[in-house]
Protein backbone atom coordinates (compact mmCIF):
# COMPACT_ATOMS: atom_id res chain seq x y z
CA UNK A 1 0.00 0.00 0.00
CA UNK A 2 1.21 3.75 -0.91
CA UNK A 3 2.04 6.01 1.54
CA UNK A 4 0.26 8.92 1.96
CA UNK A 5 1.79 12.33 1.41
CA UNK A 6 2.17 15.03 4.37
CA UNK A 7 2.10 18.24 3.38
CA UNK A 8 2.95 21.21 5.71
CA UNK A 9 0.97 24.38 6.73
CA UNK A 10 3.11 26.00 5.16
CA UNK A 11 2.70 24.46 1.92
CA UNK A 12 -1.11 23.98 2.04
CA UNK A 13 -1.22 27.91 2.48
CA UNK A 14 0.88 29.15 -0.45
CA UNK A 15 -1.59 26.82 -2.50
CA UNK A 16 -4.59 28.14 -1.54
CA UNK A 17 -2.79 31.80 -1.95
CA UNK A 18 -1.71 30.54 -5.81
CA UNK A 19 -5.56 29.90 -6.28
CA UNK A 20 -6.51 33.58 -5.49
CA UNK A 21 -4.79 34.98 -8.32
CA UNK A 22 -6.81 36.29 -11.37
CA UNK A 23 -5.27 33.71 -13.68
CA UNK A 24 -5.62 30.70 -11.77
CA UNK A 25 -8.22 27.96 -11.14
CA UNK A 26 -8.14 25.75 -8.01
CA UNK A 27 -7.91 22.44 -11.16
CA UNK A 28 -4.98 23.80 -12.71
CA UNK A 29 -3.01 24.71 -9.22
CA UNK A 30 -4.28 21.37 -8.03
CA UNK A 31 -2.76 18.93 -11.43
CA UNK A 32 0.73 21.28 -11.39
CA UNK A 33 0.99 20.48 -7.73
CA UNK A 34 0.18 16.90 -7.62
CA UNK A 35 -2.72 16.75 -5.84
CA UNK A 36 -6.05 16.46 -6.07
CA UNK A 37 -9.14 19.51 -6.70
CA UNK A 38 -11.08 18.01 -3.74
CA UNK A 39 -7.98 18.24 -1.69
CA UNK A 40 -6.97 21.88 -2.19
CA UNK A 41 -10.68 22.83 -2.33
CA UNK A 42 -11.03 21.41 1.55
CA UNK A 43 -7.90 22.81 2.27
CA UNK A 44 -8.87 26.65 0.79
CA UNK A 45 -12.24 25.77 2.98
CA UNK A 46 -10.27 25.49 6.13
CA UNK A 47 -7.95 28.49 5.15
CA UNK A 48 -11.27 30.15 5.32
CA UNK A 49 -12.67 29.42 8.40
CA UNK A 50 -15.58 27.34 7.17
CA UNK A 51 -13.94 24.17 9.27
CA UNK A 52 -10.75 23.87 11.95
CA UNK A 53 -7.78 25.47 9.74
CA UNK A 54 -5.47 22.53 9.34
CA UNK A 55 -6.80 20.40 12.39
CA UNK A 56 -4.50 17.95 13.47
CA UNK A 57 -5.84 13.81 13.91
CA UNK A 58 -9.40 15.09 14.76
CA UNK A 59 -9.82 12.95 17.31
CA UNK A 60 -11.11 13.80 20.55
CA UNK A 61 -7.97 15.50 22.11
CA UNK A 62 -7.65 17.41 18.99
CA UNK A 63 -11.14 18.95 19.74
CA UNK A 64 -10.33 19.66 23.32
CA UNK A 65 -7.34 21.56 22.57
CA UNK A 66 -9.76 23.49 20.24
CA UNK A 67 -12.42 24.38 22.49
CA UNK A 68 -9.91 25.10 25.50
CA UNK A 69 -8.05 27.63 23.14
CA UNK A 70 -11.39 29.46 22.22
CA UNK A 71 -12.33 29.46 26.12
CA UNK A 72 -8.67 31.17 27.09
CA UNK A 73 -9.04 33.58 24.16
CA UNK A 74 -12.63 34.51 25.12
CA UNK A 75 -11.47 35.22 28.55
CA UNK A 76 -8.24 37.39 27.61
CA UNK A 77 -10.61 39.39 25.48
CA UNK A 78 -12.96 40.23 28.73
CA UNK A 79 -9.95 40.68 31.21
CA UNK A 80 -8.85 44.29 31.07
CA UNK A 81 -5.61 45.13 30.40
CA UNK A 82 -2.57 45.09 32.26
CA UNK A 83 -0.69 47.74 33.38
CA UNK A 84 2.19 45.96 30.68
CA UNK A 85 0.12 45.88 28.36
CA UNK A 86 -1.23 49.29 28.68
CA UNK A 87 2.52 50.66 28.18
CA UNK A 88 3.03 48.29 25.35
CA UNK A 89 0.15 49.70 23.66
CA UNK A 90 1.55 53.32 24.66
CA UNK A 91 4.82 52.42 23.47
CA UNK A 92 3.87 50.78 20.32
CA UNK A 93 1.92 54.53 19.72
CA UNK A 94 5.70 55.88 19.60
CA UNK A 95 7.31 53.15 17.39
CA UNK A 96 4.68 53.72 14.87
CA UNK A 97 5.13 57.49 14.74
CA UNK A 98 8.66 57.54 14.72
CA UNK A 99 8.37 54.86 12.07
CA UNK A 100 6.08 57.12 9.48
CA UNK A 101 8.41 59.91 10.32
CA UNK A 102 11.31 58.33 8.96
CA UNK A 103 9.52 57.10 5.89
CA UNK A 104 9.40 53.60 7.00
CA UNK A 105 13.08 52.82 6.96
CA UNK A 106 13.59 53.28 10.67
CA UNK A 107 14.55 49.68 11.99
CA UNK A 108 15.01 48.40 15.48
CA UNK A 109 18.34 49.76 16.42
CA UNK A 110 18.16 53.38 15.33
CA UNK A 111 14.19 53.07 16.98
CA UNK A 112 15.94 51.93 20.23
CA UNK A 113 18.07 55.24 19.93
CA UNK A 114 15.20 57.35 19.25
CA UNK A 115 13.16 56.29 21.77
CA UNK A 116 16.10 55.89 24.41
CA UNK A 117 16.71 59.69 23.36
CA UNK A 118 13.04 60.74 24.44
CA UNK A 119 13.92 59.42 28.35
CA UNK A 120 11.99 55.68 27.10
CA UNK A 121 13.99 53.27 28.66
CA UNK A 122 12.65 49.93 26.85
CA UNK A 123 15.42 47.19 26.21
CA UNK A 124 16.35 46.69 22.86
CA UNK A 125 14.66 43.17 22.88
CA UNK A 126 11.18 44.66 23.80
CA UNK A 127 11.00 46.92 20.96
CA UNK A 128 11.87 44.07 18.51
CA UNK A 129 9.43 42.35 19.79
CA UNK A 130 6.89 44.79 19.49
CA UNK A 131 7.55 46.25 16.16
CA UNK A 132 7.61 41.93 15.31
CA UNK A 133 3.96 41.03 16.53
CA UNK A 134 2.24 44.61 15.09
CA UNK A 135 4.82 43.85 11.63
CA UNK A 136 6.33 47.53 11.83
CA UNK A 137 9.35 46.53 9.49
CA UNK A 138 12.31 49.11 8.65
CA UNK A 139 13.95 48.73 5.25
CA UNK A 140 17.43 46.95 5.74
CA UNK A 141 20.40 48.06 3.71
CA UNK A 142 21.53 46.08 0.64
CA UNK A 143 23.84 43.39 1.51
CA UNK A 144 27.50 43.25 0.47
CA UNK A 145 28.75 39.57 -0.25
CA UNK A 146 30.32 37.87 2.60
CA UNK A 147 31.02 34.51 3.74
CA UNK A 148 28.87 32.87 5.69
CA UNK A 149 28.90 31.92 9.61
CA UNK A 150 30.77 28.55 9.86
CA UNK A 151 30.16 26.05 12.95
CA UNK A 152 31.68 23.60 14.14
CA UNK A 153 31.20 20.60 12.57
CA UNK A 154 30.59 17.60 15.57
CA UNK A 155 33.46 15.43 16.14
CA UNK A 156 31.73 12.37 14.88
CA UNK A 157 30.50 13.75 11.62
CA UNK A 158 32.58 13.90 8.03
CA UNK A 159 31.81 14.57 4.50
CA UNK A 160 29.99 11.68 2.87
CA UNK A 161 29.42 12.79 -0.39
CA UNK A 162 33.36 13.80 -1.03
CA UNK A 163 31.92 15.90 -4.20
CA UNK A 164 29.85 12.68 -5.68
CA UNK A 165 26.63 14.28 -6.14
CA UNK A 166 25.42 11.11 -8.05
CA UNK A 167 22.35 9.13 -7.19
CA UNK A 168 21.25 5.95 -8.15
CA UNK A 169 18.00 5.76 -6.77
CA UNK A 170 15.42 8.59 -5.28
CA UNK A 171 15.90 9.30 -1.46
CA UNK A 172 19.68 8.59 -1.27
CA UNK A 173 21.63 11.80 -1.04
CA UNK A 174 20.13 15.47 -0.45
CA UNK A 175 21.92 18.24 -0.24
CA UNK A 176 20.17 21.56 1.86
CA UNK A 177 20.89 25.20 1.49
CA UNK A 178 19.77 28.60 1.91
CA UNK A 179 19.37 31.76 0.29
CA UNK A 180 17.74 34.67 0.58
CA UNK A 181 15.70 36.59 -1.62
CA UNK A 182 14.98 40.89 -1.07
CA UNK A 183 11.98 42.35 -1.09
CA UNK A 184 10.80 45.92 0.02
CA UNK A 185 9.56 44.77 2.96
CA UNK A 186 11.96 42.64 4.19
CA UNK A 187 14.66 39.81 3.78
CA UNK A 188 12.72 36.36 2.73
CA UNK A 189 15.04 33.28 3.84
CA UNK A 190 14.31 30.32 1.55
CA UNK A 191 15.81 26.90 2.44
CA UNK A 192 15.70 23.77 0.33
CA UNK A 193 16.44 20.02 0.35
CA UNK A 194 17.59 18.49 -2.69
CA UNK A 195 17.27 15.14 -4.19
CA UNK A 196 20.44 14.80 -6.01
CA UNK A 197 18.68 11.74 -7.44
CA UNK A 198 17.02 14.53 -10.63
CA UNK A 199 17.34 17.47 -8.23
CA UNK A 200 13.81 18.05 -7.31
CA UNK A 201 13.06 19.90 -4.40
CA UNK A 202 12.13 17.13 -1.90
CA UNK A 203 11.35 19.82 1.15
CA UNK A 204 11.32 23.55 1.50
CA UNK A 205 10.60 26.11 3.99
CA UNK A 206 10.37 30.50 3.54
CA UNK A 207 10.62 32.77 6.81
CA UNK A 208 11.97 36.39 7.49
CA UNK A 209 14.18 34.35 9.99
CA UNK A 210 17.18 32.50 9.41
CA UNK A 211 17.27 30.23 12.12
CA UNK A 212 16.61 26.54 13.20
CA UNK A 213 13.00 26.20 12.62
CA UNK A 214 13.34 26.92 9.23
CA UNK A 215 15.96 24.67 8.58
CA UNK A 216 13.86 22.02 10.60
CA UNK A 217 11.02 22.80 8.58
CA UNK A 218 12.29 21.78 5.48
CA UNK A 219 13.79 18.41 6.37
CA UNK A 220 10.45 17.67 8.13
CA UNK A 221 9.11 18.33 4.71
CA UNK A 222 11.21 15.85 3.08
CA UNK A 223 11.09 13.14 5.75
CA UNK A 224 7.34 12.93 4.78
CA UNK A 225 7.76 12.62 1.19
CA UNK A 226 9.52 9.61 1.49
CA UNK A 227 8.04 6.12 0.76
CA UNK A 228 9.23 4.47 3.97
CA UNK A 229 12.20 5.39 6.47
CA UNK A 230 14.91 3.79 4.57
CA UNK A 231 18.13 5.64 5.48
CA UNK A 232 19.22 8.58 3.52
CA UNK A 233 22.15 11.38 2.96
CA UNK A 234 21.78 14.83 3.82
CA UNK A 235 24.17 17.09 2.87
CA UNK A 236 25.06 20.81 4.11
CA UNK A 237 27.97 22.99 4.49
CA UNK A 238 28.92 24.52 8.28
CA UNK A 239 26.44 27.02 8.71
CA UNK A 240 25.23 27.58 12.26
CA UNK A 241 21.68 26.45 11.71
CA UNK A 242 23.44 23.13 10.59
CA UNK A 243 25.07 22.53 13.64
CA UNK A 244 23.07 22.73 16.35
CA UNK A 245 22.00 20.04 18.57
CA UNK A 246 18.36 19.75 17.85
CA UNK A 247 19.33 19.72 14.36
CA UNK A 248 21.20 16.63 14.94
CA UNK A 249 18.95 15.02 17.03
CA UNK A 250 16.00 15.04 14.61
CA UNK A 251 18.34 14.01 11.94
CA UNK A 252 18.84 11.07 13.74
CA UNK A 253 15.23 10.37 14.90
CA UNK A 254 14.44 10.38 11.47
CA UNK A 255 17.47 7.90 10.14
CA UNK A 256 18.80 10.94 8.08
CA UNK A 257 22.89 10.60 8.34
CA UNK A 258 24.30 14.06 8.43
CA UNK A 259 26.57 14.82 6.02
CA UNK A 260 28.97 18.41 6.14
CA UNK A 261 31.90 20.26 4.32
CA UNK A 262 35.45 19.76 6.51
CA UNK A 263 35.77 23.21 5.42
CA UNK A 264 33.48 26.50 3.67
CA UNK A 265 33.30 25.66 -0.04
CA UNK A 266 30.46 26.45 -2.33
CA UNK A 267 32.03 22.92 -4.76
CA UNK A 268 31.18 21.47 -1.29
CA UNK A 269 27.46 21.46 -2.08
CA UNK A 270 27.37 22.66 -5.57
CA UNK A 271 24.11 21.14 -6.28
CA UNK A 272 21.97 23.45 -3.80
CA UNK A 273 24.09 26.63 -4.99
CA UNK A 274 23.46 25.64 -8.77
CA UNK A 275 19.22 25.29 -8.00
CA UNK A 276 19.66 29.10 -6.40
CA UNK A 277 21.71 30.62 -9.23
CA UNK A 278 19.12 28.66 -11.97
CA UNK A 279 16.09 30.22 -9.29
CA UNK A 280 17.03 34.14 -9.56
CA UNK A 281 18.02 33.91 -12.87
CA UNK A 282 15.06 32.16 -14.37
CA UNK A 283 12.59 33.67 -11.48
CA UNK A 284 13.52 36.38 -8.96
CA UNK A 285 15.92 38.61 -10.62
CA UNK A 286 13.28 39.57 -13.45
CA UNK A 287 10.95 40.22 -10.74
CA UNK A 288 10.51 43.42 -8.09
CA UNK A 289 8.97 41.93 -5.30
CA UNK A 290 6.85 44.88 -2.66
CA UNK A 291 6.05 42.32 0.12
CA UNK A 292 7.38 39.40 1.45
CA UNK A 293 4.13 37.68 0.12
CA UNK A 294 4.54 38.88 -2.82
CA UNK A 295 7.72 36.71 -3.30
CA UNK A 296 6.80 33.41 -1.02
CA UNK A 297 3.71 33.08 -3.78
CA UNK A 298 6.19 33.51 -6.64
CA UNK A 299 9.01 31.15 -5.18
CA UNK A 300 6.10 28.61 -4.25
CA UNK A 301 4.80 28.74 -8.02
CA UNK A 302 8.38 28.09 -9.40
CA UNK A 303 8.72 25.17 -6.96
CA UNK A 304 5.41 23.68 -7.21
CA UNK A 305 4.49 24.39 -10.75
CA UNK A 306 7.65 25.01 -12.65
CA UNK A 307 10.85 23.60 -10.99
CA UNK A 308 9.77 20.24 -9.79
CA UNK A 309 6.86 19.28 -12.88
CA UNK A 310 10.15 20.05 -15.21
CA UNK A 311 12.20 17.96 -13.36
CA UNK A 312 9.55 14.84 -13.03
CA UNK A 313 9.21 15.09 -16.77
CA UNK A 314 12.64 14.02 -17.63
CA UNK A 315 13.06 11.88 -14.94
CA UNK A 316 9.88 10.05 -16.23
CA UNK A 317 11.67 10.34 -19.76
CA UNK A 318 14.72 8.68 -18.42
CA UNK A 319 12.83 5.85 -17.13
CA UNK A 320 10.95 5.09 -20.17
CA UNK A 321 13.88 4.91 -22.10
CA UNK A 322 15.30 2.80 -19.30
CA UNK A 323 12.77 0.62 -19.81
CA UNK A 324 12.88 0.46 -23.37
CA UNK A 325 16.52 -0.96 -23.16
CA UNK A 326 15.61 -3.16 -20.73
CA UNK A 327 12.47 -4.90 -22.64
CA UNK A 328 13.33 -8.44 -24.21
CA UNK A 329 13.56 -7.96 -28.52
CA UNK A 330 11.43 -10.18 -30.39
CA UNK A 331 14.15 -11.54 -31.95
CA UNK A 332 16.85 -12.85 -28.30
CA UNK A 333 13.68 -12.58 -26.43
Amino acid sequence: MAKRKRYSEEFKREAVNLTRQPTATVSQVARDIGVSPGQLFRWRRELDGESPAFPGSGVARDQGLLTLRRELTKVKRDRPPSPREIDNRRLLGRIREHHVSSDGVMGMPRMHEALTDEGETASRNRIARLMARNEVQGIPQRRRWRSKRSGLRPAYVRNHLERDFSAAEPNTNWVTDITYIYTAEAWLYLCVVLDLFGEKVVGWSMSTLQDRHLVLRAVLMASWQRPSREPVILHSDRGTQFTFYAYQKFLNDHNITMSMSEVGHCGDNAPAEGFFRMLKRERINRRRYPTVADARADVFDYIERFHNPRTQRRLDTLDRKFSALTQPSAKTG
